[in-house]
């Protein structure tokens, strides 16, 4: 096995602190190898003039640095798992999923608790549409502005916009050193996460050595509950284009799967929690995809 690894990642500063989790977590495997970290910019990264869903949604986090791993400039590519889309680039697999971080979404906010207290015409800020629809469903009249940015960003624009609040992930929050900043972790039958969110996957190519050297940090159950809400979201054929939620949870044998979805206005079609021997996950899939499909 060869000594040195390059690991491909998006610039951004999320992206590079989740990079480091990595590289942190394979130095202490192999402490003889090196593993250097190669930036690429990616279409996402240069727009920011539009919501994303306007501009090609899932993917838009992805493709440059897949191409580099194609090409073979990079031998892994570390990406936010709810970045990925459902299929990958024919040749590449995910390669190991790290132990996930909390999934879920927080609250902040320099006035109010909770969302639930926020009052009529409140400004939350988010882009998005899965958030929005979601955050509508359960307070109508709020008002939704778009906020893009890393987290620190952010957390700035809140005060900066005179904002009411803003929803940002769990898992970017802690990793970035914000989470005194949260005033409410969002439960899961408020709001439902995006697919893959707060997991951090490795990308690679399918017949690539790699794949041994990532198999000892790859999170078994985090990995199959990925598997299922990619699977899942794969059948929908939905994206940030759609105001999707998909979210499955693995403990004590039990699977339960989380999915909501509707419209951006928040008309909800499907917004519900149901569980199954973790054994039948095939099956909570097709009860899912046969309750949204009049919807599709």
């Amino acid at each position: 096995m060869k000594k040195t690894w390059t690991i491909g990642t998006r610039g951004s500063k999320l992206a590079l602190k989740q990079t480091e989790i990595v590289v942190r977590a394979l130095t202490s495997l192999y402490p003889g190898r090196e593993f250097a970290v190669k930036t690429i910019k990616t279409k996402g990264d240069v727009i920011w003039d539009r919501p994303l869903h306007l501009v090609g949604g899932k993917g838009l986090f992805v493709k440059e640095i897949e191409d580099e791993l194609l090409k073979g400039s990079i031998d892994m590519a570390v990406h936010s798992a709810k970045d990925l889309p459902s299929e990958l680039e024919e040749g590449l697999v995910l390669g190991a999923v790290l132990k996930r971080e909390d999934p879920r979404d927080v609250f902040i906010s320099t006035a109010h608790d909770a969302i639930e207290s926020l009052p009529p015409l409140s400004k939350i800020g988010t882009s998005s549409l899965r958030r929005k629809a979601q955050i509508l469903r359960l307070k109508s009249g709020i008002q939704v502005v778009p906020l893009r940015g890393n987290v620190d960003t952010r957390i700035r624009k809140l005060r900066a916009h005179s904002l009411d609040g803003i929803i940002l992930a769990y898992a970017g929050v802690k990793r970035m050193g914000f989470i005194e900043h949260v005033r409410e972790i969002i439960p899961l039958d408020i709001m439902v996460p995006s697919a893959g969110q707060g997991a951090i996957g490795i990308e690679v190519r399918n017949k690539d050595e790699a794949l041994k050297l990532l198999a000892p940090v790859n999170d078994p159950v985090s990995a199959e509950e990925v598997s299922i809400e990619r699977e899942l979201l794969g059948k929908i054929g939905g994206g940030c284009q759609i105001p999707l939620g998909i979210h499955a949870n693995i403990k004590d044998g039990v699977l339960s799967l989380y999915v909501s979805m509707g419209e951006e206005n928040g008309r909800i079609y499907v917004h519900e929690k149901n569980t199954y021997p973790k054994e039948q996950a095939a099956l909570a899939i097709k009860d899912a995809l046969d309750k949204l499909k009049p919807f599709l």
